[in-house]
C-alpha cells in the first residue's frame, strides 16, 4: 500500500471570523488520516486549537488585522508527519525569546504558542524576504495494519 498524502492549502483574509473554519478543517483532516490508531478525537481537538491559535497569532501580529492582507494555513499529511506551516507578512519574532506563561497566575492572552508547544513535537518560526513561517510537525504512528505489513 502507498504512503498517504493529504495536502490542503487554504487561504483566508486576516479576520478572525474564519478562525472557526480553520479549526473546524483541521478536525475533519484528521478523521481522514487513515495511518493515525491512536485516539482520533483527542487529536481533532488539539489540532483544532493549534490551527485557531497560529492563525489568531498570524492576523493579530503578523497582520496587524489589516483585513486586506492574507493568511496562508498549509497542512500536509504523509505517512507518520502532519505539518502545518502558517505564512504571514507581519515584522517576525524571534520564537527563542517567547518565555512559557506563569501557570501560577495566568493572563487572558499570552498562551497560544505555550499550548502549540505543548500538544505537537515540533515547532520553528523561519523569516524570510517574502515573510514568515510558522512551522508546527506532529509525528503520528501508523496504524496496527501497516505495522504488520498489510
Amino acid at each position: 500500500m502507498g504512503a498517504e498524502i493529504i495536502q490542503v492549502d487554504v487561504i483566508i483574509p486576516t479576520q478572525t471570523k474564519y478562525l472557526e473554519l480553520i479549526g473546524h478543517l483541521g478536525e475533519q483532516i484528521v478523521q481522514k488520516i487513515d495511518t493515525f490508531a491512536a485516539d482520533k478525537d483527542t487529536l481533532a481537538y488539539h489540532l483544532n486549537l493549534v490551527l485557531t491559535e497560529a492563525t489568531t497569532n498570524a492576523i493579530k501580529h503578523g497582520h496587524h488585522s489589516n483585513p486586506q492582507d492574507t493568511v496562508k494555513i498549509a497542512i500536509h499529511i504523509q505517512n507518520d508527519a502532519l505539518n502545518i506551516k502558517v505564512y504571514d507578512h507581519g515584522p517576525g519574532f524571534d520564537l527563542k525569546t517567547v518565555l512559557s506563561p506563569d501557570l501560577d497566575n495566568p493572563k487572558e492572552n499570552g498562551m497560544g504558542l505555550f499550548f502549540i508547544r505543548s500538544l505537537m513535537d515540533k515547532v520553528t518560526y523561519t523569516q524570510t524576504d517574502d515573510g514568515n513561517v510558522l512551522e508546527i510537525v506532529k509525528y503520528l504512528r501508523p496504524s496496527c495494519e501497516q505495522r504488520n505489513g498489510s
